[in-house]
C-alpha cells in the first residue's frame, strides 16, 4: 500500500517507517504535524493515512481534526488513527460517519506487530479496525441501556467483534464457533436492536452505534 504517516514522536515515526517498508509498503511521506499531513495527502493521495490523534502545536485534537477532514475531502483514503488513550468522542465520531476504511488503535497495540499490520490491512481493504480495548470501554459505558439488556453474553461478544471490523468468518474463528452460528447471532442482534427495517444503511454499523448510545 501507499502510506502517509503523521506522528510527532521521531522515534515512533522512524520505527513505523522501517516496519512498513520491510513489509513491502511504500511510505510516501512521514510528517510531524497535522498541517503537513493535510498538505501531503493533497499532493500524494495515498491509500491509507496512519495518524496520531494528538499532535503539535497544542497536542490536543489536531490529528483528530485532520483525520476527519481527510475523510470528508477524500473518502476513498483509509485512515488508521493511533491514540495513547481511549478518546470516546473521537471513536464515536468515526463510528457515526462512514466506517469503511477506518481504524482506531491504542498505541500499545502498535508494538504487537501482527495486530497492527492486520488492522492496517483491513483499513486498506476498505474495512473497519477498532481496538478491542476501545470497543470494550465504549460498550461498558452503555451497559445500562434497555437494548443492551436484551442480548445474551454470546451476542454481546459477537457485537464486540463486529465493532472491531471483523468479518463473519473471522468472528467464527476467534470465538471458536461455526460461521452459521455467527450469522444466527448477528440476525438475533439486529432483531433485538430493532434494526430489521433499515434498508439503505449498514445494520452492522447501526448496531454498534445503538450500543454506544449515539
Amino acid at each position: 500500500m501507499r502510506l502517509i504517516l503523521a506522528e510527532d514522536s521521531t522515534l515512533l515515526r522512524e520505527g513505523l517507517i522501517r516496519l512498513l517498508v520491510e513489509e513491502g509498503h511504500e511510505v510516501l511521506a512521514a510528517v510531524g504535524d497535522a498541517e503537513k499531513l493535510i498538505e501531503a495527502v493533497s499532493e500524494q493521495r495515498p491509500d491509507v493515512v496512519v495518524a496520531d490523534v494528538r499532535m503539535p502545536p497544542t497536542h490536543t485534537d489536531e490529528g483528530l481534526r485532520a483525520a476527519l477532514e481527510i475523510r470528508e475531502r477524500w473518502p476513498g483514503i483509509g485512515v488508521l488513527v493511533l491514540s495513547q488513550y481511549v478518546e470516546r468522542r473521537f471513536a464515536t465520531e468515526l463510528l457515526t460517519g462512514e466506517s469503511e476504511g477506518v481504524g482506531y488503535l491504542l498505541k500499545d497495540r502498535v508494538v504487537q506487530v501482527d495486530e497492527f499490520l492486520d488492522a492496517l490491512e483491513r483499513v486498506g481493504q476498505g474495512r473497519a479496525a477498532f481496538d478491542p480495548d476501545v470497543v470494550r470501554q465504549l460498550l461498558g459505558r452503555s451497559a445500562h441501556t434497555d437494548l443492551l439488556s436484551r442480548l445474551t453474553s454470546r451476542e454481546r461478544g459477537v457485537l464486540a467483534e463486529m465493532a472491531q471490523g471483523h468479518t463473519n468468518a473471522a468472528i467464527a474463528k476467534r470465538l471458536h464457533v461455526s460461521q452459521s452460528a455467527v450469522e444466527k447471532h448477528i440476525n438475533a442482534i439486529f432483531d433485538k436492536l430493532e434494526l430489521t427495517g433499515t434498508a439503505g444503511y449498514s445494520r452492522r454499523v447501526l448496531a454498534v452505534l445503538r450500543y454506544l448510545g449515539t
